[in-house]
């Protein structure tokens, strides 16, 4: 690293580490507002494929190319607040086509770029719902994405569709440019779960720039000399807000890794961490746990990981022995457990709702499951003697966080039920769905999270989702339990298993396991199932339906996450075509 804190790479430096103007945390009216002061210093987004820098983008030059791109777009004389759909790969083309929406009064919405199990038709067919659900009227993505499009718009009234040279050819309007105000739709965030019809949360400026402001200032305390690294795709929240809006709103360098190349290859990241000599990335836990599995033992003496002050994990469960053995093995490049810092968001909130305290690392509480299962307590016990699961901290400045059972009342810590939050960052509505937004937002404002949990001395913590409960025999049933259970066995893995409940010949609830095994073997299968029921009925006392299916075939959300929900409804089609015998391990 140079003296000015940029990176020197054979094609060129990165933007530099320490700016040259004062650190502002996200005390901006909108994010054209951020990125106008973000452009008056020398920060900016840098782009790295293969090892190597591939482009540097100073905030002063994102600022003049969307102002440019904004201009061609009002040519296609689009209504104010028209959504433009991107999809979105880790290029520098997104943001510019983002902040020209920011420019142009036009609401950006981040698309997938991930072609996941099911191929082109099942992309097509996602694409589609995507679009129709935000009213898209303008639709750019790559040229190697052009053969989706072009099916994915069939039947919808999309004024212009391409690539972004495409666009660039526009001829560009004289008229002064209009940014979208306070209280005008930022962007739209399609959730990570959403299956069926598609659900957009509409995120304000003044809603957007409330959450940066929590995270900049009261969850992360981003410093002058913070940088950050991320593989997280723009498409998810946590990667387009925490990873890019948050980071402009501080006016900090990020070096971005594509998340196909981190899929191939997580070392890419921890060398792209030592070599910009990073401070704050984020992850799901999925990520950490790829990087222990894959990360080359001979490779950790060439990290140097000892600035890593914030290791952000959220997104999905947090078990703690993900992050145990990712600090253990990492524990000679420098990296310290007190980094990690446990947090709890989602889209309809911005992004963040809390953050564990700094400097803390990960605090695992131990709690009774019988307790949580029969009385919905979570009864404290020795560490090592019952479930564990990590607490995501307070909630961040100027919002509040209720736990409240299903008749609405407000329940005391270590009491388990819905989690509720009110604040300046909650989404208005779900876009064009005020059903669905009525079923999640009260007239008070309070955002039913759909999330279970409870407080612990100010903190919250997650213990699964309201839809995802198993009930047998009146008896609550964690899905997480049941998949930790069988992801112990040494021929699985982490993400191996997903559990639900479907119902049962005689009207109440059965669960259900489907577990990836990657063995065509009958008597490895037969005896893994034997294995996992046993195990089962010995811990939880029930008797669980197993699936075995081959690797990669449980779905996921967009941000890697599995989702119950879908595999559920894969399973009752499978069941539904072929006889139950099928079922391996079935009663």
């Amino acid at each position: 690293m140079s003296a000015d804190g940029s990176i020197s790479t054979r094609s060129g430096s990165a933007t530099p580490t320490i700016n040259t103007v004062p650190l502002r945390r996200g005390d901006f009216s909108t994010l054209s507002e951020a990125l106008d002061y973000a452009a008056t210093g020398v920060t900016g987004a840098n782009f790295h494929a293969g090892g190597k820098l591939v482009a540097a983008v100073p905030y002063r030059l994102l600022r003049a190319q969307a102002m440019t791109l904004a201009r061609r777009l009002l040519s296609l004389d689009l209504p104010r607040g028209a959504c433009v759909a991107i999809v979105a790969e880790t290029t520098p083309d997104f943001l510019r086509f983002f902040f020209a929406c920011q420019y142009a009064g036009l609401v950006p919405v981040a698309l997938p770029s991930a072609i996941n199990l099911g191929g082109h038709d099942a992309f097509v067919h996602k694409l589609h719902g995507m679009l129709e659900a935000c009213r898209a009227a303008v639709v750019v993505a790559s040229d190697a994405y052009q053969g989706f499009l072009e099916e994915a718009v069939r039947g919808l009234d999309v004024v212009m569709w391409g690539e972004p040279a495409a666009f660039e050819a526009l001829p560009s309007q004289a008229k002064a440019l209009t940014p979208i105000g306070p209280d005008e739709i930022a962007y739209l965030q399609f959730t990570s779960g959403s299956t069926g019809t598609p659900k957009a949360a509409v995120i304000t400026e003044r809603a957007l720039m409330a959450n940066l402001r929590g995270s900049i200032d009261d969850g992360l305390a981003l410093r002058e000399d913070d940088r950050f690294v991320s593989w997280l795709p723009f498409y998810h929240d946590m990667g387009l807000v925490g990873c890019l809006l948050t980071v402009l709103g501080a006016q900090r360098s990020i070096d971005y890794l594509d998340t196909r190349e981190f899929a191939m290859r997580p070392r890419r990241w921890l060398e792209l961490m030592s070599e910009s000599k990073a401070t704050v990335a984020y992850s799901p836990p999925f990520g950490y746990e790829m990087c222990s599995r894959r990360v080359r033992p001979g490779d950790i003496a060439s990290y140097d990981l000892s600035r890593w002050r914030i290791a952000g994990v959220g997104a999905e469960p947090i078990l703690p022995t993900v992050l145990t053995q990712f600090a253990e093995l990492l524990a000679p490049a420098g990296f310290d457990a007190r980094a990690f810092v446990p947090s709890y968001g989602m889209a309809e909130a911005s992004l963040a709702v809390s953050f564990a305290p700094l400097d803390g690392g990960m605090v695992v509480d131990w709690i009774d499951p019988a307790d949580l299962a029969d009385r919905l307590l979570a009864t404290p016990v020795a560490e090592g003697q019952g479930t564990a699961f990590v607490r995501c901290g307070g909630v961040i400045a100027g919002h509040d966080l209720e736990i409240r059972d299903d008749a609405g009342r407000v329940l005391p810590e270590r009491h388990v039920g819905r989690i509720l939050v009110r604040g300046p960052s909650l989404m208005s509505a779900y876009f064009e769905q005020p059903e669905l937004t009525a079923d999640v937002l009260t007239g008070d404002g309070w955002l039913d999270t759909g999330d279970i949990g409870y407080l612990v001395d100010g903190e919250v913590v997650i213990t699964g989702r309201h839809k995802d409960m198993i009930i047998v025999n009146g008896r609550n049933i964690w899905p997480q339990d049941i998949e930790r259970i069988v992801e112990r066995q040494p021929e699985l893995r982490s993400q191996d298993a997903s559990a639900f409940s479907v119902p049962g010949p005689t009207g109440g609830e059965m669960a259900v396991v489907v577990v990836q095994c990657a063995s065509n073997d009958p008597t490895v299968r037969a005896t893994l199932v034997q294995r996992i029921r046993r195990e089962l009925l010995e811990e939880l006392a029930v008797d669980c339906l197993i699936e075995l299916v081959p690797r990669h075939t449980l779905p996921r959300t967009s941000s890697g996450k599995l989702s119950r929900s879908a595999t559920r409804t894969g399973y009752l089609a499978r069941q539904a075509q072929e006889p139950p015998l099928r079922v391996v391990g079935s009663r």
